[in-house]
């Protein structure tokens, strides 16, 4: 007989997917449904369940956009259902559910009458296993609207309730009982799994001709008008190619049961506790059917919500990790943003995660989970292995527009260093359904083939939850060993990580950050958040200070519980998708109240800290948070306030101008810089007949994700923004006022008197769409580097764009600083809440000897938020001539770190005082454990191995080095020389001290 394997699939697909689909039930039945939509904000259950319920019926239409209805579902299973064998009684529901992903629509969490929750319904995982004959559940549905669509980026008003409508958006398609048959249900999974498979084997392989014979012969023993009578035996027409194994040298994936929920995107906070909820309840049902089937889950910030508004629920979950089946892992607060977040607050994602997770569960997550984050700090390494945590884990570089990274299970080497054994998953998701297409596509991908034979494959429906289907189980059991795939094994991360470590020995090395070639847009999104998180930082790290010395010093309490809920406020919102400014308008206005408070908070703590400390009395001091000394003022001390006197701008000709002891400074009729003069190099940097700090306007129209990515293409499409409205002298500042489109921005420049610093203060009010703005600086300066500032020290990023690796890097991310490094001179830019930079050499043939860098103030993209940065805004950047890296450090801490006055009757000495430059102590605080030690955590900051004695200003016993969740190090011995500490340390160590003082 002839074949023709395309009419041949033809025939399977057709009978397959028109019988199988309609005969999963042999029958169903009505159910009674009644309905209370809540008029407001979600509710508790035991609010809903005495609430007023009305009839309802399946076809009518529910849910307003954000708007959450109760429905109670009553009925009893038919007599005749009770015994027939190979079935299995369930609710079926559609709330009205469309093609769009799992998680990004209508779903809902069912509730047994006592309030105990069953499951939850989610698109493609819509039943509800019933017990006994008696129906009677709650089901809390949330109208949440599909804010994306199918991610064209277009313009929507649903991320913010004001705008997003108050029509219902969803009809109730299905609520009914369901008489599952399992054997035509199995049957569907062995169809799915080796139909898949037939399209990834070659079309002369014997194999595919085989299972696709099989199928046939399947299609040929299922009678269409007896499915349920005939689905074993077209079962049995398979069974032989299912039972084929795997090859010997076939790819061996670890498949790890997961679902990435994103703690805020195109859905608010408040919805994410429910979407949590609904997950975690799926897998713990699924759990309780599936025996090996394990489940990871990360962010400790989840559990915790869990804990507070599911008590019940979180009791199973505890349960669930004592028998391993439910598995936390990361060890963070939440899966944050890594090229953003502080020095300090990324150490504290690992300890508040940690700490969770030991208290709550006994367990701590040795691997770092973070699949979906915007490219990864080159200081991650060294503060993974300061967390006591082993491995890494991401996907996202997959995403990479330019470069395909050489790797997928390496060495990850951090500034100072520190390795980390490290896996990129080859599948290139975190939501795997275990096809046929990305077992193949995980295999063929594997870079690593020639010497390791294992990859890891997160599968379950994941950015809005979900979580893993018994589907996807059944692909599972039917992988583990099939011919012509990889092997498929459920397991968790940490045996993936111990077996692909223990069979790599000796894995190629990556040094340097690990750059996402895509999201670049993201470090200056949204910029109010972005300004909320600097500003917060820094409070913190000023609050924690002053209170531990007034503990210290006077003995007042130390606000333990305050200081641990505000750091976790501050970390959910270093959550990868807000402080991005990638959510809707709904997270940000939330967060920007947030951080209002935040700052009220810690400031409150701060006053009456320093007022413990200072004393009453009318002494004019400083207080210097900061661990360099500013204006006088020593390093983390309180001191008599020192005088200085402003510098005044001149009139000279038809411009303005400034001379400072060391540098000269002229401003013209446009607004910019024309002349920077240092006087000690005798070199000017201004280029001749040029100008620099102007403002740049770009056009901002990414080919997709908006708020995330800026394209290359529109840096060539700037305005230089000259013209000016008003140029006025007032006090210290030259105040420059333009009009830019619809919008009004006032520039305010002022020297620093004693730095030399040009101080520019920016001040926004931005009406603008789909445009960037830029602060600009051409300078006279052939660097060879730039030095940005990253968590824990410093990153050098080439100026050329030689390779297609450098020139992806053409938007980069920096903290408070950066400089440009010709030979050892340097110009150091600082500002106090922008992160997005870029540095590349001037145009033109007479380029090559000018350098431009430029710092990114505010975008104005339309998805997923209309009107993100739309209003006010500021901005402070300086500019510093002749800086070293220890000055463009103190030059960051100067903008972000002011000293502030205080009126007492004492000063309080230095917190800590070191005989040698380029260390900086980035926090003081109290151990966690509530022991009264005194916690210092330091770094090298120069880039250099360094011999340092540091000197504790208070009575102290002894000093022990610690890992970031203050447990004491192996090697560590007790330390004290005379009245110090000594340290030696390597380039860019981090180090954390507890220093007993009893």
């Amino acid at each position: 007989m002839h074949h023709n394997d395309v009419l041949s699939l033809q025939r399977i697909d057709r009978l397959f997917r028109d019988r199988l689909s309609r005969h999963l039930y042999r029958a169903t039945a009505p159910v009674e449904i009644s309905a209370w939509e809540v008029p407001d904000e979600p509710v508790p259950f035991r609010t809903a369940v005495e609430s007023t319920f009305t009839p309802f019926s399946p076809g009518a239409r529910w849910g307003r956009p954000w708007g959450t209805v109760w429905f109670h579902v009553t009925g009893r299973v038919p007599p005749t259902w009770q015994e027939l064998p190979d079935t299995a009684v369930e609710l079926v529901a559609d709330l009205g559910f469309d093609d769009s992903a799992p998680g990004f629509q209508a779903e809902a969490l069912v509730f047994r009458p006592d309030g105990s929750i069953v499951k939850a319904i989610e698109p493609r995982n819509a039943t509800v296993p019933l017990d006994g004959d008696r129906v009677d559940l709650y089901v809390e549905a949330a109208g949440n609207p599909s804010v994306a669509g199918t991610f064209t980026f277009a313009q929507t008003p649903l991320g913010d309730p004001a705008t997003a409508g108050t029509d219902p958006i969803y009809r109730l398609e299905r609520m009914e009982l369901g008489l599952r048959d399992l054997n035509v249900w199995e049957l569907a999974q062995d169809v799915w799994t080796l139909r898949g498979l037939v399209g990834e084997l070659e079309a002369d392989r014997t194999r595919r001709a085989r299972v696709i014979a099989a199928l046939g012969r399947a299609v040929d023993a299922l009678d269409p008008d007896d499915v349920a009578g005939t689905a074993q035996a077209a079962r049995s027409e398979l069974a032989g190619v299912l039972a084929a194994p795997a090859s010997a040298t076939s790819h061996t994936v670890t498949a790890v049961g997961h679902a990435h929920i994103d703690s805020a995107w195109l859905w608010p906070i408040r919805e994410t506790v429910r979407k949590v909820a609904r997950t975690f309840s799926n897998v713990l049902d699924l759990a309780a059917h599936e025996s090996d089937f394990v489940f990871t889950a990360s962010s400790a910030q989840q559990y915790a919500w869990i804990k507070d508004h599911y008590p019940e629920l979180f009791e199973r979950i505890r349960a669930a990790v004592r028998s391993g089946q439910f598995v936390p892992a990361g060890g963070m607060w939440v899966e944050s943003d890594t090229n953003m977040p502080g020095s300090e607050a990324l150490a504290r994602q690992f300890v508040e995660g940690k700490r969770f997770f030991i208290e709550e569960f006994g367990v701590e997550p040795l691997d770092v989970w973070l699949p979906d984050s915007f490219g990864y700090s080159a200081a991650l390494p060294q503060i993974i292995v300061a967390a006591g945590s082993r491995w890494f884990l991401t996907q996202k570089i997959s995403w990479n527009e330019t470069n395909r990274m050489p790797h997928h299970t390496f060495l990850w080497e951090g500034i100072d260093g520190t390795r980390v054994f490290t896996h990129f998953p080859p599948v290139d998701t975190y939501n795997a359904e275990l096809s046929a297409a990305e077992l193949a596509r995980a295999e063929r991908q594997f870079a690593e083939k020639a010497a390791a034979s294992h990859s890891l494959v997160p599968f379950g429906w994941g950015d809005g939850g979900g979580g893993p289907t018994r589907e996807m189980i059944a692909a599972a059991r039917r992988t583990a060993d099939l011919e012509g795939s990889p092997r498929v094994r459920l397991g968790s991360p940490e045996r993936f990580f111990t077996d692909a470590e223990a069979e790599y020995a000796s894995p190629p090395v990556w040094e340097g950050e690990l750059y996402l070639e895509y999201h670049r847009g993201t470090y200056s999104a949204q910029a109010r958040t972005k300004r909320g998180n600097r500003r917060s930082e820094h409070l913190l790290r000023s609050a924690e200070l002053w209170c531990a010395l007034a503990t210290v010093h006077r003995g007042a309490p130390y606000p333990y519980d305050e200081l641990r809920r505000l750091w976790r406020t501050v970390l959910l919102h270093q959550f990868h998708d807000i402080l991005p400014g990638t959510s809707i308008a709904w997270v940000h206005q939330e967060a920007e109240r947030t951080y209002a408070q935040v700052e009220r908070d810690l400031t409150a703590l701060i006053t009456a800290a320093l007022g413990t400390l200072t004393g009453e009395g009318e002494l004019s001091l400083t207080a210097n948070a900061a661990p360099v000394a500013i204006a006088g003022t020593p390093a983390l001390s309180v001191s008599h306030s020192a005088a200085s006197e402003d510098l005044r701008w001149q009139r000279v000709g038809d411009g303005w101008e400034i001379q400072q002891a060391r540098t000269d400074w002229r401003i013209d009729g446009t607004g910019r810089v024309t002349r920077i003069h240092d006087k000690v190099a005798g070199r000017e940097l201004v280029v001749p007949g040029g100008a620099t700090a102007g403002l740049q306007l770009f056009r901002d129209t990414p080919r997709e994700w908006d708020a995330w990515n800026i394209d290359s293409e529109d840096g060539s499409l700037v305005t230089e923004i000259m013209a000016v409205d008003d140029i006025s002298v007032d006090g210290p500042d030259l105040v420059v006022r333009r009009t830019v489109g619809a919008s009004r921005v006032r520039q305010s420049f002022r020297v620093d008197p004693i730095t030399g610093a040009l101080d520019i203060r920016v001040d926004i009010e931005w009406r603008e769409r789909q445009k960037m703005l830029k602060l600009a600086f051409p300078l006279a300066l052939r660097a060879g580097s730039a030095e940005s500032e990253i968590q824990f020290g410093h990153l050098s990023r080439p100026v050329h764009a030689n390779t297609s690796w450098d020139a992806a890097r053409f938007e980069t991310v920096a903290h408070r600083w950066i400089r440009l490094n010709e030979g050892g001179y340097g110009v150091a830019i600082a500002n106090d809440a922008s992160y997005g930079h870029d540095v590349h050499r001037d145009g033109g043939r007479d380029g090559g000897a000018h350098t431009v860098a430029r710092v990114t103030l505010v975008r104005a993209p339309l998805f997923p938020d209309p009107e993100a940065d739309q209003g006010s805004h500021t901005f402070r950047v300086s500019v510093l001539p002749a800086a070293s890296i220890s000055d463009a450090i103190d030059a960051g801490f100067r903008l972000n770190l002011p000293p502030i006055p205080v009126r007492g009757s004492s000063t309080v000495p230095a917190a800590f005082t070191s005989d040698a430059p380029g260390v900086v102590i980035e926090a003081v605080k109290l151990a966690d454990d509530r022991s009264e030690d005194v916690i210092v955590r330091l770094y090298e900051a120069w880039g250099a191995h360094r011999a340092v004695v540091l000197t504790p200003g208070f009575e102290w016993l002894d000093a022990v080095r610690t890992d970031l969740l203050e447990r004491e190090l192996d090697d560590s011995t007790p330390r004290r020389r005379g009245d110090g500490i000594p340290l030696t340390l390597r380039a860019f160590e981090l180090v954390t001290l507890r220093i007993r003082r009893r």
